[in-house]
């Protein structure tokens, strides 16, 4: 079962959520679950592991084409073929130009040339690493290249990983937003739980989210975190588009507090500790 944690905005529990249901799981109900930080721009869910153990790291690189300018005739056509618009070619200048930040490494332009004018060279993209944790299978983590935006590209390896994982719970947690690395998280995910909070900015995001969802038709639940907080119209939403609320994780400063200094899965309240265990078996009933 792949399960992938996701909400419209930042700031709204997602990371906390993902930890602690598979911290819950792991714990109490089954052993056999992976947790996957596909949030690559700014991965933090090892940070709340505190016994963890590093046990793995590999570097990725992407292929980025180069173009010889000595055996380039500046045709255009691979500028054409590029979808990404990555590619400058002036003739009466003789320039012709690859961007890196902006290409993608699908391999057409090197299709599209006729006269061996593009070569392809490795650049980093990031690195993929494996913690071993008190409980559960433990946890993998993607790092992005600071500067680079191909956040999805990385996904797609860190995804890889997990390829041969049969029989296991896994958890991906996804980054913020309703973008491409959302997408790319969710894509193969047999169930997406959205974490919200009972805000207007977090009913907006959360529309955006559900939209999003069910123009890819896949099923989904509602986790309202810091329930106590703001107003019912969250609530008012779900109920009316019938959407399964998985659960309410109560508001508490003293939580935030934890939270903040990484201690969430050490100091945790009964009555939140319950909630957790009440949502990681219905996950586990589907």
């Amino acid at each position: 079962m792949k399960i992938a944690v996701a909400s419209g905005k930042g700031g709204t529990g997602k990371t906390t959520v993902s930890v602690n249901i598979y911290n819950t799981i792991a714990k109490y109900i089954d052993k056999n679950v992976l947790l996957v930080d596909c949030d690559v721009e700014e991965p933090n869910d090892a940070i709340f592991f505190q016994n963890s153990k590093l046990v793995d790291t590999k570097e990725v690189k992407q292929l980025i084409p180069q173009i010889d300018t000595e055996a380039c005739t500046f045709c255009k056509k691979c500028a054409e073929w590029c979808e990404f618009n990555a590619i400058t070619i002036i003739k009466k200048l003789q320039f012709a130009e690859i961007n890196g930040d902006l290409c993608h490494s699908c391999g057409a332009c090197s299709v599209a040339c006729e006269y061996g004018a593009i070569t392809e060279y490795p650049q980093p993209l990031g690195i993929i690493s494996h913690f071993q944790t008190e409980y559960g299978k433990g946890l993998i983590e993607g790092r992005l290249e600071i500067g680079s935006a191909m956040q999805t590209a990385l996904i797609k390896e860190v995804k890889k990983e997990v390829a041969g994982e049969n029989g296991s719970i896994i958890f991906f947690d996804a980054p913020p937003g309703t973008s491409c690395p959302v997408v790319e998280t969710v894509s193969d995910a047999d169930y997406i739980i959205l974490v919200t909070e009972p805000t207007p900015f977090g009913l907006h995001d959360l529309k955006i989210t559900v939209e999003l969802l069910n123009d890819l038709q896949k099923p989904f639940g509602v986790i309202v975190n810091k329930a106590g907080l703001g107003s019912s119209e969250v609530y008012d939403f779900i109920e009316e588009n019938n959407i399964e609320l998985l659960g309410k994780i109560p508001f508490s400063k003293e939580y935030a507090a934890n939270y903040a200094s990484g201690d969430i899965l050490k100091s945790i309240t009964d009555e939140i500790e319950t909630t957790y265990r009440e949502i990681a078996q219905k996950l586990i009933n589907k």
